[in-house]
């Protein structure tokens, strides 16, 4: 914003009635304007001043409403010891306590004191007539009170004037309404607003905004058509830009222009450079693309279309023999808005520390040297506030109810907060700002207990227990409940589901899974909760069924997976349900596929560069050095990238010596294929500790 002397300048319009008053004309709101002003100032100053690039303080970090004494707001209401006034439009007159106006606005300080004036006789009023009075009312609530009412009928004038008159705390005021109220509809008239006020955070703020919701601002927002070719191409062109495909940016282009055909045509072939078709389906290029009737009868577009037709037919002609060529021009990835986290499982028949972090836009994973000094398997996973919290699990010889905390800016590894009980098969979600962890093994027996924590007092408290005994499940938060599936208690595998209300603290049955599941995931998408893999006493299981609490009781099967898999992880990334890794009845996997519910399809994505089961996985949005973890961070190591096709086959092949160490170590669920056996005879602590160690390939 402008600089707290900046009012002072204003003084050089200011000119003096007959009766002593202060008379300014009306201001402009164009940005040069104070701009100019500050630079005549600076020419007529006898000492030159270095220039000062101030901070925005538009939307502080520490930003908080101010208390002001009660005594000024009675004394304002009485118009008691008042010595000044202003004058506005219509005549409204306020009188004034001149000392707290000149308190909150260096502006109106400069204007009493009459600094400019060489020590002349103090004005006491000030004429605004081109200021509203219901406006300035609102400034003089903030001198009295330390707060004013800001709403959506007055923030577009209030804001300006609270900039001209440099009250910094209605300004912040005015920021913090319009962060609130960014919407797909609205966020590209609050951005160039807040542009044209010199509100850096704000602008910033939009502009991550405009980057994530792209393609609502597309369908929703009138302000679209309404941008110019040059505020378009800046957005077209932002690496975040937060696009699932290269066809969403031709579809903007092609609204954009028609909008306005005959006056726009001239900027198509400078916006047809924006797009990185390398990206983009060879089909949608030949039938949306190139048969659009604009391009169809302008050269110059055909000629910036030329190189991406040839890259496109090469990449055809080879289809199935090669990769995309990231690192030409026509290809290059966009920066994902969403990083996923694979971390920790068992792997190469020991438990691993391993991070892997998943570039949708690059379809590529890459090792991070972000790993904990523990390796941990069958633990929990979830992400609250941007950071990632890795509960419980297993080492190979321990059980631990230890809580890690990983923060992926400063990539640092803390230790929260130790459960009540130690947890490996533990299930874990987060609801409200909380996290639960509910039932596991700790080394002895199956838990039907569970937990919740709260990170804001780093303490967890205990809450009533499930109907059943429950590790190796899975649980997920749909509509203000939390749900767990499936699982193993200790004597069988589980079809049964369990939902439990945060408001009334209770747990209650819901209808059984179509079939028992161990090791299964439990994932909340969309309006629905999907139940996918797992092991059911007998194998590993590729199928899935879907519950919708508001449509049905009970669950229904959806398409099966690829690949058979128990013990793996499950995100939501992308609008899509990614299953990585796992256990496919013979070895651990490293495999990756992806659910696409408009098309209720299965879809492969690129496997990880390590196989392993019993991992975990989450996903963060918005981070800021997102850049860091995709692949423009890596692409200098993009030799440890995608693990190939032909590495998937020799591991398939060869395993990690998984058969031949299952065939000494039965995983939980071999040993719960032979339940009736256990029921004979009491279960030894050696044969518990051959179930725990030996299920990473479970």
């Amino acid at each position: 914003m402008v600089a707290s002397d900046a009012g002072i300048a204003w003084l050089v319009r200011e000119a003096m009635d007959s009766r002593g008053r202060i008379k300014l004309r009306k201001l402009s709101r164009s940005r040069m304007s104070r701009a100019a002003v500050s630079a005549t100032k600076l020419k007529q100053c006898v000492r030159k001043q270095p220039t000062k690039i101030r901070k925005c303080m538009c939307l502080p970090s520490n930003y908080a409403l101010v208390e002001f004494p009660v005594v000024w707001s009675e004394l304002r209401a009485n118009q008691q010891l008042c010595d000044g006034a202003i004058r506005c439009a219509t005549g409204h007159i306020f009188p004034v306590h001149r000392a707290i106006l000149s308190a909150v606005s260096p502006y109106f300080k400069a204007l009493f004191t009459n600094s400019l004036k060489g020590g002349k006789t103090e004005t006491t009023e000030v004429v605004i007539d081109s200021v509203p009075g219901k406006i300035f009312s609102l400034i003089l609530d903030y001198a009295y009170t330390g707060t004013c009412n800001v709403n959506a009928d007055n923030v577009e004038q209030l804001l300006p004037l609270a900039d001209q008159f440099e009250v910094l705390g209605v300004v912040q005021i005015c920021c913090q309404f319009l962060l609130q109220e960014l919407r797909p509809e609205n966020c590209l008239g609050i951005f160039k607003f807040a542009r044209h006020y010199f509100c850096r955070d704000l602008e910033e703020k939009g502009r991550k905004y405009i980057r994530h919701h792209f393609k609502r601002i597309l369908q929703e927002s009138p302000e679209f058509k309404e941008l110019t070719s040059k505020e378009l191409e800046a957005i077209l062109r932002d690496d975040e830009l937060n696009v699932k495909n290269e066809e969403i940016v031709f579809e903007a282009v092609k609204t954009w222009i028609e909008h306005n055909v005959d006056e726009r045509r001239p900027y198509l072939p400078r916006l047809l450079k924006c797009m990185r078709y390398g990206l983009m389906s060879y089909n949608f290029f030949t039938n949306n693309v190139l048969t659009w009737k604009i391009i169809e009868e302008d050269e110059s577009c055909q000629q910036v279309l030329a190189p991406a037709n040839q890259y496109l037919k090469e990449q055809e002609a080879k289809l199935g023999s090669g990769e995309i060529d990231l690192k030409n021009p026509l290809a290059k990835p966009r920066i994902p808005y969403e990083i996923l986290f694979a971390i920790g499982g068992w792997s190469a028949g020991s438990p691993t520390n391993f991070v892997e972090t998943y570039d949708t836009r690059a379809d590529r994973w890459f090792l991070s040297v972000s790993t904990d000094a523990t390796p941990r398997s069958y633990h929990g996973l979830c992400t609250l506030n941007n950071l990632i919290y890795m509960i419980g699990g297993f080492d190979g010889n321990q059980h631990f109810n230890t809580v890690r905390c990983f923060d992926p800016v400063t990539r640092e590894w803390r230790e929260r907060a130790c459960m009540y009980h130690a947890r490996c098969y533990v299930s874990v979600c987060t609801h409200g700002g909380k996290i639960y962890a509910l039932g596991g093994y700790n080394g002895r027996t199956r838990m039907s207990s569970g937990e919740r924590y709260e990170p804001q007092r780093n303490q967890w408290e205990m809450i009533p227990p499930m109907h059943r005994q429950r590790s190796d499940a899975s649980a997920a938060a749909l509509q203000n409940k939390i749900y767990i599936v499936g699982g193993f208690s200790g004597r069988e595998v589980l079809n049964s589901a369990e939902v439990f209300d945060v408001e009334t603290n209770q747990w209650s049955y819901i209808h059984p899974m179509i079939n028992p599941r161990s090791g299964v995931s439990l994932v909340a998408f969309r309006d629905s909760l999907y139940a996918l893999g797992g092991f059911n006493g007998f194998i590993r299981l590729s199928s899935g069924e879907r519950y919708n609490p508001n449509h049905s009781e009970d669950w229904h099967a959806v398409p099966e997976m690829f690949s058979p898999r128990s013990n793996f992880a499950t995100v939501i990334l992308d609008d899509m349900i990614f299953v990585v890794g796992g256990f496919n009845g013979s070895t651990t996997i490293a495999y990756a596929e992806c659910y696409d519910g408009d098309s209720n399809e299965w879809y492969d994505a690129s496997p990880m560069n390590l196989n392993r089961s019993a991992l975990s996985a989450c996903v963060i949005a918005g981070l800021d050095n997102a850049r860091e973890y995709s692949y423009h961070g890596k692409a200098r190591d993009l030799g440890q990238g995608q693990a190939s096709s032909e590495n998937q086959q020799k591991t398939i092949q060869g395993g990690e010596g998984a058969v031949e160490t299952n065939a000494d170590i039965p995983t939980e669920e071999e040993e719960t294929a032979n339940f009736d056996e256990h029921v004979q005879r009491d279960v030894s602590p050696m044969n518990e500790m051959a179930e725990s160690v030996g299920n990473y390939l479970g």
